[in-house]
């Protein structure tokens, strides 16, 4: 099988996902000892800890990025096939605007998550579905895409 060129793009934004989700992980972890919250506990109950808000939103925000993860590495790698680059534009601004979800979020106020550019992620999975979905049309229909 030989690659499209311009595919190594798509592989680096996959590779700075990953460091992305590292990243939010590392946070949840420091967020487990500022507030105190061990393991094996998810989510800190309100009546036992009296941050349990803040840590439960840098978890939150840390989960919900692992919840639309397998979503967001199948279109990026489908949706590449066929346009690399422009996947790969739609994969940096889905980062981008992840990064800001999830500094949001994890402010303490959940309503913060989606201010500024951090709501924008689902037009770049659009974006991503849109490219998938023309490798699709191109292997029925070469002619067309």
């Amino acid at each position: 099988m030989e690659l499209v060129e311009g595919y190594g793009w798509v592989v680096v934004v996959l590779i700075l996902h990953l460091l992305e989700n590292i990243w939010m992980a590392s946070q949840v972890g420091n967020a487990r000892k500022k507030y105190k919250v061990f393991y094996p506990t998810m989510y800190a109950l309100e009546s036992e800890n009296s941050q349990a808000k803040l840590f439960n939103c840098v978890q939150r925000g840390h989960q919900n990025n692992l919840e639309f993860m397998p979503t967001f590495i199948s279109l990026l790698l489908v949706g590449g096939l066929q346009y690399p680059r422009v996947a790969a534009v739609f994969g940096l601004l889905y980062i981008f605007t992840r990064y800001f979800y999830f500094k949001g979020y994890s402010s303490g106020d959940p309503r913060k998550r989606i201010a500024g550019v951090g709501a924008y992620y689902n037009i770049a999975l659009l974006g991503l579905l849109g490219c998938s979905i023309g490798l699709a049309l191109h292997q029925f229909f070469p002619a067309l895409v």
